[in-house]
């Protein structure tokens, strides 16, 4: 799960998924066009902007460069949301001016932690714990 904490949150994908509004978000606008991403940034004036990398994958250079290079989106936080990671895109897109990137796998609930006692356990072997239980005299 994504929680958003920008007052001002535009997201570039087909859909809506795995991002939580937080109380704090004033506004948050979803578009699916690519060709309105910018008319959006003008409108909006948005915070932040979460880029859907699967949705975009033809043209992220493109806006990206776009972004980067235009004073008057220097103060627009820029996310990417992946399936997986990539050993030559992920430092690119970085590199293009990506602050934060966002996996799949960030979008499932956390699992359950195990105490430390639990963990042990499972690394363990069974009678080797037995040993350690009983008392030394």
């Amino acid at each position: 799960m994504i929680r958003v904490r920008s007052k001002i949150v535009l997201l570039v994908a087909p859909e809506v998924v795995g991002v939580k509004l937080l109380p704090n978000n004033k506004v948050f606008k979803q578009i699916a066009s690519i060709s309105s991403i910018f008319p959006s940034i003008h409108e909006i004036k948005p915070n932040l902007i979460i880029l859907d990398y699967d949705y975009l994958i033809n043209d992220i250079e493109k806006i990206l460069r776009r972004l980067s290079t235009n004073p008057a989106y220097k103060n627009i936080r820029i996310c990417c949301y992946k399936n997986k990671w990539h050993s030559k895109v992920d430092p690119f897109l970085k590199a293009l001016g990506v602050d934060h990137i966002f996996y799949a796998e960030d979008l499932e609930e956390e699992p359950v932690k195990k105490n430390i006692f639990e963990s042990i356990g499972s690394v363990l072997d069974v009678p080797l714990l037995s040993l350690l239980a009983k008392p030394a005299h």
